[in-house]
């Protein structure tokens, strides 16, 4: 038989205030999260005219821990987003090299992009562990370096009048991703200089 005191009316309310507390917490953590995103997005779009305030938002707010991090920790989800987008960029870049449809021109477009998107990975594990330590020019450096990657693929299939480059999605979006941690960078660089 259960003791009838642990469902009393005052350790029923109790337990009620408490669980209010944590999701009052939890809903405000969350918001002033979202503020958080939403001001670095919006402080980052006036600082740059092609810097994508939607993209931005949206890209920070579906990673889970974004919800409950500071500006450092928007910084390197958004290194450990431009990660992602190399590493599956290359997984890409291999599939189409093994279609056999490809004019020789395309394959060495494609086999550049590849090396390109090796190197920015390699250059975002370190731009994240130089902004880790907060070496922040460092940093800078090496993610304009892996910036760089999304537009030189373009450009190279763009050597050929008419040639449209398979990966203007991902290029786009790798570009993207690099400008939100720049203007993370820039910012925290002011407030903390190495």
């Amino acid at each position: 038989m259960q003791d009838p005191s642990l469902f009393s009316p005052a350790s029923c309310c109790c337990l009620f205030c408490l669980l209010a507390l944590l999701a009052t917490t939890h809903l405000t953590m969350s918001v002033k999260t979202m503020d958080i995103i939403n001001l670095t997005c919006e402080k980052c779009s006036r600082e740059s005219p092609v810097f994508n305030c939607t993209f931005c938002s949206e890209s920070l707010q579906a990673v889970p821990v974004s919800h409950f991090t500071n500006l450092q920790g928007l910084g390197i989800i958004s290194m450990e987003l431009a990660l992602l987008n190399a590493s599956t960029t290359i997984s890409s870049i291999e599939k189409m090299l093994r279609n056999g449809s490809l004019d020789p021109f395309q394959l060495g477009c494609l086999r550049d992009c590849k090396d390109l998107y090796l190197d920015a990975s390699k250059t975002l594990v370190d731009a994240t562990g130089a902004f880790m330590v907060g070496h922040y020019g460092i940093a800078n450096m090496q993610v304009n370096a892996a910036m760089e990657a999304a537009t030189t693929c373009e450009d190279g299939f763009e050597e050929r009048e008419g040639e449209a480059c398979p990966l203007t999605r991902e290029n786009y979006d790798l570009f993207q991703l690099c400008d939100i941690a720049l203007c993370i960078i820039r910012s925290l660089s002011l407030s903390f200089p190495s």
